[in-house]
Order: C-alpha cells, then sequence, then structure tokens
C-alpha cells in the first residue's frame, strides 16, 4: 500500500474537544484550513493509499525518515505567500529541499491588496522562489489558487504553474448543488455571517455584521478562529472592563449575548449545520465555501487578493468589502447572488483538477476502479463528532465573566512574567561577560607581574638598593 504524508493539522477522525482543540491549536489558527485539508483526506484516501496527517510539522531532520516511510509528500496551503507565514515556507523549503519523494502543492495562494499590485509582494520574493524551485524539482507542476498567484508566479520566471483553485471546492468531486430555498429573504430568514479580523482594515465588517443583526434577529454567526473559539469556550473580561465593539470581538456583543455564535471543530458538523440556512454571506472564503457545500446560497465580501482569486476562478457570487457600508442588507445579496455560471462551470474546473492530480501521479478516489469518496463519506457519517461550540447560557454568564476576568489578569501576569524572565536573563548574560571580563584582567595582571621583564626589573631594583644606589 502506498502511504502519503499530507500537509494537515490532524487526520479527519481524530476526535478532539474544545479544550483539546484549543491548546493543540487544531485549526491551525483558522477553522478554514480543516475544509481544504478534509478535501484533500478524502480525494487521495483511495482504496490503495494511506494517507497520513503530518500535523503542519516541517523540520528537515525528518526528511530521512519521510523518505524511508512515505512515497509523496502532499502540500495544500491557503494563502501561503504572505509575509507572516515567511518562516514556516522557510521551513517547509528546508524540508523539501532534503526529500526525493515527490513534493505536489494542491493550491497554494499570494496575498495581495484587491488591486492585485505585485509591488506588495516583493519582500517575499526570494522566499517564494526558494519554495517554489524546490518543489518543481520533485513535480511536474505547481497548482495555484487563481489568476493572481499564477501571474506572481511567472513574474518570477516560472511557467509549470497550473490553476486548480482550492480542494475544498471539490469535497464532493464534481457534485455542488447550491440552490436559493426562499424568494427574498424576510425578518425570519435564517442569515449564517462569518467575519476576519483581518478585513478590518479593508471595510466596515463590524458594522455590516451588527446592522444586519438587527435586520434578522435569526442571524448566527460562525466564527473559525482559535482566538474566537478560546473566547466561547472561556469568555472574557469584556464585561467587567466594559469593552466594546461593532465586530463581535468580545463576549459583550450582542449576538454573544444572545447566544448567536458558535465555533465547529469538525467540517461535518460546520457543513450540516449550515445546511439548515437560508443565506450565508462575510468576508470568510471557507466560511462561505462550507456553505455551499451544504447547498445553501453563499456570497464572499472579498477584503484582499486571496479571497477574489478563489471568488472569481470558481464563480462564487462576491463583492469588494471596500466602499460598503452598514447599510448593505443581506437581502439584497441574496436577491443578486446568480450560482448559474458556478455550477456551469464545475465539471470543468474539477477535470482540471483532477488532471493536474493524474499529471502529477497522485491516485486518487476520482479515478476508473475507485469509489469517488463514498467509504470515506460513509466513515464521516458513522462518526460521532463533538457539536459546534456556542456561548454560555444566561444563567452561566456570571461564571463566564469570572472565569474571563481571571484568565485576563493570568494573561497580563504571564506577560509580565514573560518580560521579567527575558530581563533576568539579559541581566545573568550580562553578568557572566562582565565575570569573564574579570577573569581574563586578572589572568593578564599575573602573567604581566610574572613576565620575565618585572622580573628582571626587580632583580636590579634590589641590587641597586643593596649598593646604595636607590631607595
Amino acid at each position: 500500500m502506498k502511504r502519503v504524508l499530507l500537509r494537515s493539522k490532524k487526520d479527519p477522525f481524530h476526535i478532539v474537544g474544545p479544550g483539546a482543540a484549543i491548546e493543540q491549536n487544531i485549526f491551525g489558527n483558522n477553522a478554514g484550513n480543516l475544509i481544504f485539508s478534509q478535501a484533500s483526506h478524502k480525494t487521495l484516501q483511495t482504496s490503495g493509499t494511506e494517507v497520513v496527517a503530518n500535523g503542519f510539522r516541517a523540520d528537515a531532520a525528518d526528511a530521512e525518515r519521510i523518505n524511508e516511510e512515505y512515497d509523496a509528500f502532499v502540500v495544500p496551503l491557503a494563502n501561503a505567500f504572505r509575509e507572516s507565514f515567511t518562516g514556516h515556507l522557510n521551513n517547509l523549503s528546508s524540508l523539501i529541499e532534503k526529500l526525493t519523494i515527490p513534493v505536489v502543492v494542491l493550491g497554494v495562494g499570494a496575498q495581495s491588496d484587491l488591486d492585485y499590485s505585485l509591488d506588495r509582494m516583493a519582500p517575499l520574493d526570494a522566499p517564494v522562489k526558494r519554495f517554489v524551485t524546490a518543489v518543481l524539482n520533485r513535480s511536474a507542476s505547481i497548482g495555484v489558487r487563481g489568476e493572481f498567484t499564477e501571474s506572481y508566479l511567472k513574474s518570477l520566471g516560472f511557467n509549470d504553474v497550473e490553476v486548480i483553485g482550492c480542494p475544498s471546492m471539490f469535497m464532493y468531486g464534481d457534485h455542488l448543488d447550491v440552490t436559493k430555498k426562499t424568494d427574498r429573504l424576510t425578518a425570519g430568514s435564517k442569515v449564517a455571517v462569518n467575519a476576519s479580523r483581518s478585513a478590518l482594515g479593508a471595510g466596515d465588517v463590524g458594522g455590516i455584521v451588527s446592522a444586519n443583526f438587527e435586520r434578522y434577529p435569526e442571524m448566527r454567526y460562525f466564527a473559525q478562529e482559535t482566538k474566537d473559539l478560546s473566547l466561547l469556550y472561556w469568555g472574557d473580561a469584556s464585561g467587567v472592563t466594559d469593552q466594546h465593539n461593532r465586530m463581535p470581538l468580545h463576549r459583550t456583543h450582542p449576538l454573544f449575548e444572545q447566544n448567536r455564535v458558535n465555533v465547529h471543530l469538525d467540517p461535518a458538523t460546520w457543513i450540516e449545520s449550515l445546511s439548515e440556512f437560508d443565506f450565508a454571506f462575510g468576508t470568510r472564503i471557507h466560511g462561505n465555501i462550507a456553505a455551499l457545500l451544504a447547498g445553501t446560497p453563499g456570497y464572499v465580501l472579498c477584503h484582499d487578493s486571496r479571497t477574489l482569486e478563489l471568488c472569481r476562478y470558481f464563480d462564487i457570487p462576491h463583492r469588494a468589502i471596500r466602499g460598503l457600508t452598514p447599510d448593505l442588507d443581506a437581502a439584497e445579496l441574496y436577491e443578486e447572488a446568480d450560482y448559474t455560471a458556478m455550477h456551469a462551470g464545475h465539471a470543468e474546473r474539477f477535470a482540471r483538477f483532477t488532471s493536474f492530480l493524474d499529471k502529477n501521479g497522485l491516485d486518487h478516489v476520482h479515478q476508473p476502479g475507485e469509489d469517488g469518496g463514498k467509504a470515506f463519506e460513509e466513515r464521516v457519517r458513522t462518526t460521532a463528532y463533538p457539536p459546534g461550540v456556542d456561548a454560555w447560557t444566561s444563567a452561566e454568564e456570571g461564571v463566564s465573566a469570572r472565569i474571563g476576568y481571571l484568565k485576563h489578569r493570568q494573561a497580563e501576569s504571564d506577560a509580565k512574567v514573560s518580560q521579567l524572565t527575558k530581563r533576568v536573563k539579559s541581566l545573568e548574560s550580562q553578568n557572566a561577560k562582565r565575570i569573564a571580563l574579570e577573569k581574563r584582567l586578572r589572568s593578564l595582571e599575573k602573567s604581566h607581574a610574572n613576565h620575565p621583564v618585572r622580573r628582571a626589573r626587580r632583580l636590579a631594583g634590589r641590587i641597586l638598593r643593596k649598593l646604595g644606589l636607590r631607595r
């Protein structure tokens, strides 16, 4: 049986509760990673292939073991070509450069602004060139998420670049069926919203979320970050410190106070929950892809190149968030959303994706003789995943506030301890250098005292004093 090492934070059938999910950061900061990771697991888990999650580990010291134990290293990535990811990208490059097995990248994205500015990518040119060179030395081509990433890599001199989108959109192969359940949204409609902190500088995300919650009281916020999970699970000090924000960043936000926020720990429960909604919208690309996979109309408010290029490639209804105001009504987006092009082009895009897999020598469940992922889906169906995590009820709110306050104070204390520890280490280092210098000085003084010239001068002085020629 072949063995494929997959860059994935966790195996889809590894059950983790909310506390452990926070401590282990199983999202890799963002639960959207779980969507495309699970789609990759499912796609590659053939009757003759074992797929192993690497936990996002990238250590060149593992190269020899990986070469011995695996037949390929497959790397699904999101917006990996960004400055904050450079350290991990370099670690991946160091590992890949030592691998002798095939290495295949399943959709990587470059992050810039909505204008696709290449100038903003300049600081990343060197690490990206190194990474792509290492990959292409071990595969036929590199898969990218969209048009901007393709143009960026070609500007760096790479030609073996294929736009394949994101594996998440092929969770169910060539099947994608999104249907509007109602002619229009009303105050009683079930609306799902998603929002990202990274979009705050691009538009009034918080204002749009809060204003639409006032219009649609049945609205639910599907949060995705590990920070959000911690906020739900542990609470915060915002009720004590009187912190408020139009964006649902604190437990004082009405969405939290009315227990209309959740974070899902696994794609299965996330997608199933979204199937019960009439509409989903917001700045999260995978939050809206999860809705589309559930058959629920989704609409993306794009705030950067990574979300925009995927929407354009898959014909997902979208608008640029730049310039949008809280007056934006979800009903307007719902009415505008048209999924005709998305449906019409899905089979062709799926064929392009599987052709990329074939070209790079990867077996997959959509090949003749395989089951298209039915066995995987049956296992998902029979797995007892934990439910989505929501806010504590009002009866527990006092406890939540107190625990949140204590955690807030503990975090402050931990920060101070960290600062003091660094200061102590710095002082210890300075003291060690001082002691070393003092020892060196004493050694030099001793050496100087025993120098032949010094001894000769002392002897001559004694003789001169005996002769009365020197006092």
